[in-house]
């Protein structure tokens, strides 16, 4: 089985659209925590948009001055910004995990991470030492009642959504045992209101190993769980995010190995350990929401997903639309993340899957060569058909390189629409929140919180979904930076102050 086919040329000599020091720049420790209006802003905030924006990633790059290897080891930051009246309200805090605290207070690294940070002292340190710490670093999401900072590998941590204090580890009402996993992707099925089926929250969490066990959980809007199911699959599994339809929750079991010996030994993190395989294949694993029926596993070229934009049932197939790259994302040897070179790291690009359930076969087309990732829809759509998709990209047309720019791409003409911050601008990923009442599709706002290396601060942005080469309708100019954040989710609900008078 031969990977996916690269629909262009990645040897790019264009000058970059980026100076690697600012990018550099914005992987600074952020250890402050802020509460505060924004007053400097270009532009207008729109008067209808109320809500909250929550935002997650790794606050910190070191723990006093002991540097992390990858990001993905930093802990968790939630930020949220409060829209309401054409203001908006700031507010960031860590999530006070038992790890945060605990090496705040030692003043030195206690845990090992799973992307290759280390405890001090080398492999000897951390011979044997396989306890990892819930870093909450991943998305943050509202649901039930509930704010949650999620991390794949354990469970999720409580927020106050007004404060963002840290309320505790939360066992979704017994249904978590400690220690037990709660993915960082769930998906919002939205339901039919006009049929009387109410929206579902979709998660999962995966136990692995020679045989690999997928656990499925359903909840209402109340918070309650509705059901739980799971099916078995052979071999290691490392998977990241799901999509679901009305009848499928849809999973890519990635064409890797894990080694865990080196991981044992204390010489890697466990991520490190993974190993991508270019001649073995992928699995689409498709399990059924409703009844007993079984799973069903179809074949596709070799490639490795983290994220999915979306997935949806039309005339008999299953079109599944996810970021695919030619190889596992990974640092070299001895390597930092500073130090990475983005033309030797595959870049994303979006294809689209077809599944034939009948004839169980898959035909594979590439939507989006650019380099992008974390993609964006109007959440009305989520596993339903679609035309219009968000997504951070890279600047120029071929190579790779940090996202820069927002791409709007319409799936029903192929016509794309491109607005770039560079050559010191660098995205983040877009959410997009729909107009109230509004009808069309693509009528709404994108919410991206960037960082503007010229500053040395971050922006929040606000751009109208119809129409992205226009720029920014607003510009919300931040005091200090957010190192560069994963995923994050807004809720109409509003969670800032009163206003001032």
């Amino acid at each position: 089985m031969q990977t996916l086919p690269s629909p262009q040329n990645t040897e790019v000599n264009a000058a970059p659209s980026f100076d690697m020091d600012d990018w550099r720049s914005g992987y600074r420790s952020q250890p402050e925590e802020f509460a505060y209006w924004i007053d400097d802003i270009e532009g207008t905030i729109p008067a209808e948009l109320e809500g909250t924006l929550f935002r997650n990633g790794p606050g910190l790059l070191d723990i006093h001055g002991h540097r992390l290897k990858h990001p993905f080891d930093g802990d968790g930051m939630i930020s949220s910004i409060a829209f309401k009246e054409g203001r908006a309200y700031y507010r960031n805090r860590f999530v006070r995990t038992e790890g945060y605290v605990a090496e705040q207070a030692a003043g030195k690294p206690l845990y090992r991470g799973v992307f290759g940070t280390q405890k001090p002292g080398g492999w000897w340190a951390n011979l044997f030492d396989l306890k990892l710490k819930n870093i909450a670093n991943t998305h943050v999401i509202y649901w039930g009642g509930k704010l949650l900072a999620l991390w794949e590998a354990a469970e999720p941590h409580r927020l106050d959504p007004a404060t963002l204090a840290t309320l505790g580890l939360d066992n979704l009402d017994g249904l978590l045992e400690p220690g037990d996993a709660f993915a960082a992707h769930p998906k919002i099925d939205p339901g039919h209101p006009e049929q009387g089926q109410e929206p579902r929250l979709v998660n999962f969490s995966i136990k692995t190993g020679l045989s690999s066990t997928i656990r499925i959980h359903e909840f209402a809007p109340s918070g309650d769980r509705v059901k739980s199911y799971q099916r078995s699959i052979p071999g290691f599994a490392f998977m990241h995010d799901c999509m679901i339809t009305p009848n499928y929750v849809i999973f890519f079991q990635n064409p890797v190995s894990f080694n865990p010996f080196p991981f044992i030994l204390g010489f890697k993190g466990a991520g490190e350990c993974v190993e991508f395989n270019p001649q073995a294949k992928t699995n689409i694993i498709l399990i059924p929401r409703h009844g007993d029926g079984p799973l069903k596993s179809i074949e596709a070229p070799a490639g490795f997903v983290f994220h999915h934009a979306n997935a949806f049932e039309q005339d008999g197939q299953v079109f599944v639309d996810s970021i695919v790259y030619q190889d596992f994302p990974s640092l070299d040897e001895g390597m930092t993340f500073k130090d990475v070179d983005f033309s030797h790291v595959p870049e994303g690009q979006l294809w689209r899957f077809a599944l034939d359930l009948e004839a169980e076969t898959s035909k594979a087309t590439c939507l989006i060569d650019r380099g992008c990732e974390f993609p964006a829809l109007h959440p009305a759509h989520v596993g339903q058909t679609y035309r219009y998709l968000y997504i951070g990209a890279v600047h120029s047309s071929q190579g790779n390189a940090p996202l820069q720019a927002l791409l709007k791409r319409d799936l029903v003409t192929g016509d794309e629409q491109l607005w770039s911050e560079a050559p010191r601008g660098f995205m983040g990923e877009p959410v997009f929140v729909p107009r109230p009442q509004s009808q069309a599709e693509d009528d709404g706002w994108l919410l991206v919180l960037t960082y503007n290396a010229a500053r040395r601060c971050s922006d929040v942005l606000i751009l109208d979904a119809r129409d992205i080469t226009s720029g920014p309708i607003a510009r919300l100019k931040l005091q200090h930076h957010v190192p560069y954040g994963l995923h994050g989710s807004f809720v109409s609900e509003y969670f800032g102050p009163a206003a001032a008078a």
